[in-house]
């Protein structure tokens, strides 16, 4: 079997090891280190990276990857998992998006081994993980009290990214361009496949999502020949070529008239908004037909916010999309 090395350390068939790499020191001058857990099953096969906790906030992927580990099923039949559960320790203490410096890893990749916090974040795992993978599972959720039904997000002129998506079979797969500076795009330019699962929203559990992420893991890694048996969906899988956000023509307190996941059509009456006294009501009203893969939870809003993100089966590239 050919020698496997992850973040400078060989690991042998059939160990499992946790890694610690430190990216830098708090202004306190504590150590903060990024854990990585990896497992090589005793017979070859694909690599498959399980990471979250790239934006510190997002909770949910955090626990998919947890709750893998804790049930085993990091420890396959063949081939090796390497399982990242907090990237952004920073933003993770800090409840918060980005890192101390305010940036967002997932903008900063390549990165830099003497840049920003970020950046030097976005260095490591450039250097020390994406080499020495083949594909890979990147979890989120949707940010600023905005909840996401469970997706996957890639990008659909890649064949192999096809593949991949559908054997993990979420809910809505959507054809998502690569954010610039962001991990699947360095991935991409590496010759390697990572897919974005998208689902709940930011500091606050979500059980469908968890669910839906640890059960859509274990039909890739059962395509991928790593495992034998996994759970059979529970939804059909829709493909949506295009996305938009419906947003606010006024400022207020926004009633959703809707639910994340259900299909609406154009003109369909989607939620009000009001003002907090009792004069005032608008009525909002959807653009497009599609399904609502987006929703804010969020009553108080501003004109311009995004109020609901929805999803359309169509190739007519609509303006706007999620974050990642």
């Amino acid at each position: 079997m050919k020698e496997l090395v992850i973040a400078g350390q060989a690991i042998r068939p059939g160990e499992f090891k946790e890694i610690n790499i430190n990216i830098a020191r708090l202004p306190s001058r504590t150590q903060i280190d990024t854990p990585i857990y990896v497992y090589r099953a005793p017979e070859d096969g694909p690599v498959l990276a399980l990471t979250a906790g790239m934006h510190g906030d997002e909770i949910n992927g955090m626990e998919i990857v947890r709750r893998i580990i804790d049930a085993g099923h990091h420890k396959v039949l063949k081939g090796t998992t390497v399982c990242m559960p907090i990237i952004n320790v920073y933003g993770f203490l800090n409840y918060s998006r980005e890192v101390p410096d305010g940036k967002d890893v997932n903008r900063s990749f390549p990165g830099s081994k003497s840049g920003s916090l970020a950046a030097r974040v976005a260095y490591h795992l450039t250097h020390d993980i994406i080499p020495f993978i083949d594909v890979g599972i990147d979890f989120h959720t949707g940010g600023a009290m905005r909840t996401n039904y469970p997706q996957v997000r890639c990008m659909m002129q890649d064949q192999r990214n096809v593949e991949l998506a559908q054997a993990f079979h979420a809910p809505f797969t959507i054809d998502s361009p690569f954010r610039p500076h962001s991990l699947r795009q360095t991935a991409a330019r590496k010759d390697k496949h990572i897919i974005v699962f998208e689902g709940g929203e930011s500091l606050r559990m979500d059980l469908r999502a968890i669910e839906e992420g640890i059960q859509g893991t274990l039909r890739l890694m059962k395509h991928l020949g790593m495992i034998q048996w996994a759970p059979e969906p529970r939804e059909e899988n829709r493909i949506l070529w295009s996305s938009a956000w419906i947003r606010a023509r006024t400022a207020g307190l926004f009633h959703p008239h809707i639910q994340a996941g259900e299909l609406i059509h154009r003109h369909q009456l989607v939620g009000q908004i009001t003002d907090p006294f009792g004069e005032y009501k608008e009525e909002i009203k959807s653009t497009v037909t599609g399904y609502v893969v987006g929703l804010n939870n969020n009553p108080v809003v501003n004109a311009g916010d995004a109020l609901l993100h929805v999803g359309t089966d169509d190739h007519c590239k609509l303006d706007g999309g999620g974050e990642e």
